[in-house]
């Protein structure tokens, strides 16, 4: 995780020893992001019994995600987490001139919070879901305020894909888009509201739900477009009304490439336009072309993208072939729309900053890129 965790306007490094580490220590350390020197280290959150994390043989102990979110400190604090399956726990830190100081501590296992057990997701989002000037964690079916303190549990349990940002325009505040694994689900896919976590709308299923995206591909139904895997099929409105039969194959990333208010795909090598007259996909790019590859997998992901030249416009970061080099991609079509950089969004700049974080997700807006009137 990279953020500006002491206020000095440079971005530090941040990461956990990990691995499937059964024994010994574990710590979390921050990195100078100029010159690559530790400058703090405390004991990662403690691994405990081996199977209070959803298994006997260290698999699930180690799953951790972190982020970088504005807890009403003087600059960034650091929330570390461990598991998702089962025992949840996180601990936000702040970084000073004598090492990192704890803000605050939260676990499932507290006597408070046994509903926010099996709750994470492979993945997490940061934003002011509530509107009091600090950010709050959504942590797959659950919310973590930002002292610390359950905000909400859906009770809909672990899930691979997650959105946050301002995905319905037409309401106030925030929303979330999530899938979910476990089956039957009443919402495996789910549309929800970020600060009270109330079902909007959502699809009941009868399979684990692998993929979810939500971005605007449309340019008649305001607000994003909805579109998952799982055994369902089908395109959503931000309002849940079904726009076509199928959505689009490609459910990995979302890009403000071509300098449209809509957004094109972006999976594997590829950058991808959707025609929503004709429900169908067209390829604009493929970098493997020029020697580049994705990472991770299926998962298919880039090094990283995003508002990297400050125009707007999204730049996709990939890496060649044999590792050796990076390429940075960047459109090459003008546009008429004018918009300050989106890192000034600070949902969006979140979602950056936590983009490499277990599954990647897609970058996401708190604020609408064009505004209403405009």
């Amino acid at each position: 995780m990279i953020g500006d965790t002491d206020g000095d306007g440079r971005t530090n490094y941040v990461h956990p020893e990990t691995g499937r580490i059964l024994e010994g220590p574990e710590f979390l350390c921050v990195y100078d992001g100029r010159t690559g020197a530790e400058r703090a280290r405390v004991p990662y959150i403690a691994r405990g019994q081996v199977s209070d994390w959803g298994d006997g043989y260290g698999n699930r102990v180690d799953r951790f995600l972190m982020a970088a979110a504005d807890l009403g400190g003087p600059g960034l604090s650091v929330v570390a987490c461990r598991g998702y399956y089962a025992l949840t726990r996180l601990e936000a830190w702040d970084l000073g001139a004598d090492g990192l100081t704890q803000r605050w501590s939260f676990s499932s296992a507290d006597g408070v919070h046994g509903a926010y057990a099996g709750q994470g997701n492979h993945n997490l989002a940061v934003g002011d879901v509530d509107g009091d000037g600090r950010d709050e964690i959504i942590y797959g079916a659950c919310a973590i305020d930002d002292d610390g303190r359950g905000l909400y549990t859906t009770g809909l349990g672990h899930g691979d894909a997650l959105h946050l940002g301002d995905l319905d325009p037409a309401r106030p505040g925030l929303e979330v888009f999530a899938v979910h694994e476990p089956t039957p689900s009443p919402a495996g896919w789910e549309f929800r509201d970020a600060r009270t976590g109330a079902l909007l709308w959502g699809l009941p299923t009868t399979r684990d739900v692998g993929r979810g995206v939500a971005a605007d591909l449309d340019p008649r139904y305001p607000g994003a477009e909805c579109w998952a895997a799982g055994g369902r099929s089908g395109l959503y409105s931000a309002r849940g009304e079904l726009i076509h039969e199928t959505g689009p194959r490609s459910m990995n990333m979302a890009i403000w490439w071509r300098g449209e208010a809509t957004r094109e795909l972006l999976d594997g090598t590829r950058i991808i336009a959707w025609d929503w007259a004709a429900g169908a996909e067209r390829t604009l790019l493929d970098a493997a072309a020029d020697g580049a590859a994705s990472n991770n997998g299926t998962k298919a992901n880039p090094c990283l993208y995003g508002d990297l030249l400050g125009d707007w416009r999204e730049e996709v970061l990939w890496r060649s072939a044999d590792g050796r080099e990076l390429y940075l991609y960047a459109t090459p079509e003008p546009t008429a729309l004018r918009r300050p950089s989106l890192l000034a969004d600070p949902v969006y700049r979140l979602s950056l900053t936590h983009q490499n974080i277990g599954y990647n997700q897609p970058t996401q807006l708190g604020t609408p890129l064009v505004p209403a009137g405009d």
